[in-house]
């Protein structure tokens, strides 16, 4: 069985254990998430099988979108709800209104600096193992882009959901920070669920227990997404039949005329992902 499965990850799991609990659940060796989500937060994590594992660059810098929880008035060494506080502002009071004001700063390309207790690496070691070592964490300034953030609604005082789009690498508790920064008041992120990584949605996942219940059932193969599926936003290219043992053995094919870039290409039924370039396509992920 190959392809991709989306988990609904709770809080408290880390991506890790997710990842071993579908290896197990599946029976297959080779697994592997697309992207980090923290061990608070909640929802969508895509995990490939088997050879859609090959797939991780072309699947993982996919958009993200998350629903945040924003709370004013504390931070925390963590950025978010499971640090140690260093800051309360009891008396502060955010209105509607004034956290409007200052969302448009926050859309766009921005800069970001990493939280100390981030998966970042720092001469091979992760940076939230030197913070919790007490040891002095770099600065790390990421580039970020933000292409939808709205304000969901008030849930009570000083307390907001936020809806952000975002690219890959984007620190969602830095940026509930920034935005208290904007305001002149402490923030933090309280709680993170993530609703879509790029064609993987919320309504679409798992949980662990509904996977093993699947297994139970008979049903498991019914949650993969299969590869070509999941390579929907490539266009599709469609090679002669005489091109297939060609292809497979990753020999070129000219194609005058089309563009370079990535392609789902077939030749006989779908065969993977292929790169044109200089009117010449080659298959770089083999998937048949």
């Amino acid at each position: 069985m190959e392809g991709i499965v989306t988990v609904l990850k709770p809080p408290g799991m880390t991506s890790s254990n997710a990842v071993y609990d579908v290896r197990r659940i599946f029976g297959i060796k080779k697994v592997g998430h697309l992207g980090t989500l923290d061990p608070g937060a909640a929802g969508v994590l895509p995990v490939c099988l088997g050879r859609a594992t090959h797939l991780f660059e072309y699947l993982v810098d996919k958009e993200k979108t998350y629903i945040a929880e924003i709370t004013f008035g504390i931070s925390t060494d963590t950025l978010d709800s499971y640090g140690t506080v260093t800051c309360t502002e009891p008396d502060a009071d955010i209105a509607e209104d004034r956290l409007q004001s200052v969302l448009p700063q926050f859309t766009g390309a921005i800069r970001q600096i990493a939280p100390a207790y981030s998966a970042l690496k720092v001469d091979g070691r992760p940076m939230y193992d030197l913070a919790r070592a007490g040891e002095e964490v770099p600065e790390r300034v990421r580039d970020a882009f933000i292409s939808e953030l709205t304000l969901v609604r008030k849930i009570a005082k000083n307390r907001y959901l936020l809806k952000v789009r975002c690219s890959r690498g984007t620190y969602i508790r830095t940026l509930c920070c920034d935005i208290g920064n904007a305001l002149g008041v402490p923030a933090m992120m309280s709680f993170l669920l993530r609703t879509e990584s790029g064609p993987f949605k919320l309504e679409s996942a798992f949980s662990v227990a509904e996977l093993t219940e699947r297994t139970e059932r008979g049903t498991l193969e019914e949650t993969v997404i299969s590869c070509e599926q999941a390579l929907a936003a490539f266009p599709a290219l469609q090679l002669r039949e005489d091109r297939r043992k060609a292809t497979m053995n990753a020999l070129e094919t000219n194609l005058p005329h089309t563009e370079d870039g990535i392609y789902r290409v077939y030749c006989g039924g779908f065969l993977g992902l292929g790169e044109v370039h200089k009117s010449a396509v080659r298959l770089t992920v083999h998937l048949y």
